[in-house]
């Protein structure tokens, strides 16, 4: 289960990866970003100076609160915890990472779901000093299990504070075992785990002398190295419709383009597409990317398509190959995880928000409701609340084009806004 060291694991892409620090309270996850940005030299002289000074500084007099690079609320300073989501951006020869500090409180579960809803890698903070008779914190359970409800691509596990258990191979295998146990009830296939201090900087950035019997690279190298899945090839092609480009209408050559960003497979001159919902089929005649002609279009590529006939595409309608056919309905299943303070109300209409599409939408059944503690359905009330995931049902007034989650994220994907407070009451993946 601790795949370290795979063939698999290659150096050569070093494009950006996405990664998200989560766990429990007080592992350390600010701490690590901290180590990372100051080891990775992404910190500036003054941003070093005015943590060294900060008030809330809560380390030895000798030492740096790293922990003050990303906790830059008030409050968080004060209270000496993570509350929103962090977004911090560094580089090594090797690769660029975007990085998201996620906080550990059950209260703000939600803002870890979105931190990871964007995420390539989850590492997994875990306090050496806190698994006793190898059982894991629940927030542990709950971030593992939500990582993987998401479908990130890769786990990594750090088991951080080993300094303060005299770097005992004992207990970093006690750890290791529960949480392969835990990874295999939640069908999660492989992750990575190592040993390290995030404070001071053992396995982060350089190997440790302190862990001997550890064989695997640390924890800098190993992100260096993960890959991200390219797009599949058979996964055939999603471009949402954001923008109608017309111009020149008074003459014969008159301008008709659709701008959006092309989502899964590649795109070509050529290409045989369908509009979804309608089912209209046109073929590609231009593709243009900053006003010059290209012959294809990759997957993150913002474009304007240029059809071989007139057809009526709007803002939200969705292009896709039309031998790579799509679901079109207006009921469908997806797992709910509920953001909004008010809970989930079956009554009330929704907007519905997928890609650049926007609808109303109810939820028609709560089937059941994920026990974030047992990691398992129970059975549901018929609402959710705050932080629940639930499996339910939806009626959409429109039709929509979906698909699996696991197959296409930017199309099995939506959130549902509250009408009346516009806040966002959830995030849905489509099943």
């Amino acid at each position: 289960m601790n795949a370290v060291n795979e063939s698999w694991i290659s150096a050569i892409d070093t494009g950006v990866l996405r990664l998200i620090t989560a766990g429990s309270v007080d592992d350390g996850k600010s701490t690590l970003i901290g180590r990372l940005l100051y080891d990775s030299k992404g910190v500036f002289a003054d941003q070093l100076a005015a943590i060294t000074r900060s008030k809330y500084k809560r380390v030895a007099a000798t030492d740096i609160d790293l922990s003050l690079l990303t906790d830059g609320l008030e409050a968080e300073r004060e209270q000496g915890i993570t509350i929103d989501v962090a977004y911090r951006y560094f580089a090594t020869p090797a690769r660029k990472f975007i990085v998201a500090d996620a906080p550990g409180h059950e209260q703000y579960t939600r803002n870890m779901v979105t931190g990871a809803s964007t995420a390539d890698v989850a590492i997994i903070l875990i306090d050496a000093t806190r698994v006793h008779d190898g059982k894991l914190l629940a927030q542990t359970r709950r971030h593992s299990a939500l990582a993987h409800l998401l479908g990130l691509q890769h786990i990594v596990v750090a088991v951080n504070k080993m300094d303060l258990v005299d770097w005992d191979e004992t207990v970093f295998e006690r750890i290791r075992s529960a949480y392969t146990a835990l990874a295999e009830h939640l069908g999660m296939a492989k992750f990575h785990i190592v040993p390290m201090s995030a404070l001071k900087g053992d396995n982060v950035v350089e190997s440790s002398a302190n862990t001997p019997w550890y064989d695997g690279p640390p924890l800098l190298s190993l992100l260096e190295g993960l890959p991200v899945a390219a797009a599949v090839a058979d996964s055939g092609s999603r471009f949402f419709v954001q923008w109608v480009i017309r111009h020149g209408g008074h003459g014969t050559n008159d301008f008709r383009g659709y701008a959006g960003q092309l989502a899964g497979a590649t795109l070509n001159v050529g290409d045989e597409i369908s509009v979804q919902p309608s089912g209209q089929v046109a073929k590609v005649s231009r593709l243009l990317r900053f006003e010059m002609d290209v012959d294809s279009a990759v997957a993150g590529d913002t474009v304007v398509v240029v059809l071989d006939r007139d057809i009526d595409v709007s803002r939200g309608d969705l292009l896709v190959q039309s031998d790579q056919p799509v679901r079109v309905t207006k009921e469908f299943d997806a797992e709910l995880c509920w953001l909004d303070q008010q809970s989930l109300s079956p009554q009330r209409l929704y907007w519905l928000k997928q890609g650049t599409k926007l609808t109303q939408a109810r939820v028609k059944t709560v089937h059941s409701r994920r026990d974030i503690y047992e990691l398992q359905h129970a059975q549901a009330s018929g609402v959710l609340e705050m932080n629940d995931i639930g499996h339910v049902t939806l009626v959409a007034r429109d039709l929509l084009a979906v698909d699996p989650y696991a197959d296409h994220p930017v199309t099995g994907s939506f959130i549902l806004i509250d009408a009346a407070t516009h806040q966002t009451a959830a995030a849905g993946m489509m099943r």
